[in-house]
């Protein structure tokens, strides 16, 4: 991906540099027909499974200390989540950013501190 490895001038929003190269890298091999966005989600959605895939039957402490080897396997799951997780925004026309900054502000509505420090309990049952 040397042709479309995300670039841009200093202080330039990395996460717009990566959709930029992203769409250069899915025009050049006319992958853009394939990029429906109900495409794009299934994909997330396996690309989201396989990073399960090595933490199954993990105890929390040997997820927490992977070998290397699986945690390069982890780490490449991830930008695959990251990769199509940005071009779905993208097709979609969503700014990554300002939508988690406002799924924040509902997450801290939903869990205020006061009910919801230290618990896992859902929203509805705190």
């Amino acid at each position: 991906m040397a042709d479309t490895e995300p670039t841009g001038a200093p202080g330039a929003d990395p996460l717009i540099a990566l959709r930029d190269a992203l769409r250069v890298f899915a025009a050049e091999r006319d992958w853009d027909q394939f990029h429906a966005p109900k495409n794009l989600a299934a994909a997330l959605s396996v690309e989201a499974a396989e990073l399960l895939e090595p933490f199954q039957w993990l105890s929390e402490a040997e997820s927490a200390a992977l070998p290397p080897e699986t945690l390069e396997a982890v780490r490449r799951e991830m930008a695959d989540v990251l990769l199509y997780l940005v071009r779905l925004a993208d097709r979609l026309d969503v700014d990554l950013v300002q939508a988690a900054r406002e799924k924040m502000v509902l997450n801290a509505a939903k869990y205020p501190v006061a009910t919801a420090r230290g618990r896992s309990t859902k929203y509805d049952a705190l």
